[in-house]
């Protein structure tokens, strides 16, 4: 009996033993299994479906793989990052060079322009105090000598100064610091945004940075530009874009949904194309060919101003050279050289007082703005993928501020446009708006 009392006991000692080792067993084996099954990070999973079917050391060699492709690609944007730094601060060391010496040749037009004035003038006082000592019978050859030497070398300096112009090459450089400090600007931002950066941003910055240094170049003996063109050109200091070769075709995708207007893909709709069109025709039209006719303007006048002034220079010094030589001649010459010296005294102020060099430029500059931004819509409306374009209304808002309207002021010129060519019976009001222009800045 005690027995069989006993046996209960052991059947509930072994069971509440068998039940703790089953307990303890399972527990131990889901935290194997949890070992086994938990995964690693930055591991990548072989894509294989049939990873069951490998053998380790296959499994070993893709990881393997995949982390040397990690590595190569994390070293990859490390060293374009590092690019981009110094793209970035080679920029901001040109950004200094140029705003420097654009004040050194701003001070170059101010002291050459008050010294060759200061110079003229002192030899037509020299020539008149000449004539006057000759009417005296008092004879002083020294200053016809040093009258003549003096309107010799304002000459000879208006010439120099009518070569270099230095308020064009001023302007030349306050033009490259702005646009320097632009590309800065774009180079902090792809830095800033986030955006993990390519070889191919690194490659475009470094295009930017050359064809700014071609455009405005910092010295003046072999690579300065020249300052008296035979043709007008817009000034180019973008890269080059690389277009598509082959022909256009004649009828467009149509790519969008309905005939509603409405944004279909990426902010891009058919009349927003249109638009985009019609803004270009009217840069093309308007805004480029005024700029490029006054720029014509402007040098045909700087040439005639470059010229003039160093020849009424010369005649001057010729002039004053023969002031008191002979009774009959001496009034003459002194009338000439006076006259000669004020005429190349007030040529040479309205050439680099007014800075027309500088106005030449400004408008060569503000042409290829325009051209600019004529490209950019071109290439952006040739991306047949839309998806890969920029975003449609962030693109017609960028438009719409470089040309210094509003979006209802961009869409109303668009149209206006848009129906001097499509509309017969508007004829007056296209002739009210025929003469405006696409910008609103210039």
């Amino acid at each position: 009996m005690a027995s069989l009392h006993a046996s209960p006991l052991l059947i509930s000692s072994y069971s509440s033993t068998s039940s703790s080792s089953s307990s303890s067993s399972s527990s131990c084996r889901r935290g194997i299994m949890a070992k086994f099954q938990t995964p690693k990070v930055g591991t990548v999973r072989p894509k294989n479906t049939n990873s069951r079917n490998m053998t380790t050391s296959e499994r070993s060699s893709i990881m393997i793989k995949d982390e040397e492709d990690s590595t190569v690609s994390t070293a990859n944007t490390a060293t374009s990052i590092s690019e981009l730094y110094m793209i970035a601060d080679a920029v901001a060391d040109r950004v200094e060079m140029h705003t420097n010496i654009g004040e050194q040749r701003d001070n170059w037009n101010t002291l050459l322009l008050t010294t060759i004035n200061t110079i003229t003038l002192t030899a037509a006082t020299m020539s008149a105090l000449s004539a006057a000592a000759t009417t005296t019978n008092l004879l002083l050859p020294p200053l016809n000598l040093s009258s003549s030497l003096l309107f010799s070398a304002a000459a000879g300096m208006m010439a120099l100064m009518n070569k270099i112009q230095p308020s064009q090459l001023a302007e030349e450089q306050r033009n490259a610091a702005r646009l320097f400090k632009q590309l800065h600007r774009e180079i902090q931002t792809t830095l800033a945004i986030g955006r993990i950066p390519a070889a191919r941003d690194v490659k475009d910055a470094m295009e930017k940075v050359l064809a700014l240094d071609r455009a405005y170049p910092l010295p003046l003996l072999g690579a300065m530009l020249d300052k008296f063109p035979s043709t007008v050109e817009p000034t180019v200091w973008w890269p080059s874009s690389s277009r598509n070769s082959s022909p256009r075709e004649t009828k467009r995708k149509k790519w969008f949904l309905g005939n509603n207007n409405k944004v279909e893909r990426n902010g891009w709709s058919e009349q927003l194309e249109e638009e985009m069109r019609q803004i270009v025709g009217v840069l093309k039209r308007k805004d480029s060919e005024e700029y490029m006719r006054l720029g014509k303007v402007a040098l045909k006048i700087n040439k005639i101003l470059a010229v003039a002034g160093p020849l009424l220079a010369g005649i001057a010094a010729v002039g004053s050279a023969f002031v008191g030589s002979a009774p009959s001649h001496g009034g003459l010459a002194l009338t000439v050289s006076l006259a000669a010296g004020a005429l190349a005294s007030v040529v040479n102020t309205l050439e680099h007082g007014g800075q027309v060099g500088m106005v030449f430029e400004m408008y060569r500059n503000s042409a290829g703005f325009f051209k600019l931004l004529e490209e950019s819509i071109e290439a952006t409306l040739d991306q047949k993928d839309v998806e890969k374009r920029e975003n449609g209304e962030s693109f017609e808002l960028k438009v719409a501020l470089q040309l210094g309207r509003s979006l209802s002021e961009l869409r109303d010129l668009a149209s206006h446009d848009s129906s001097s060519f499509n509309s017969y019976s508007c004829r007056s009001r296209v002739a009210e708006t025929s003469d405006e222009f696409a910008s609103k800045l210039f």
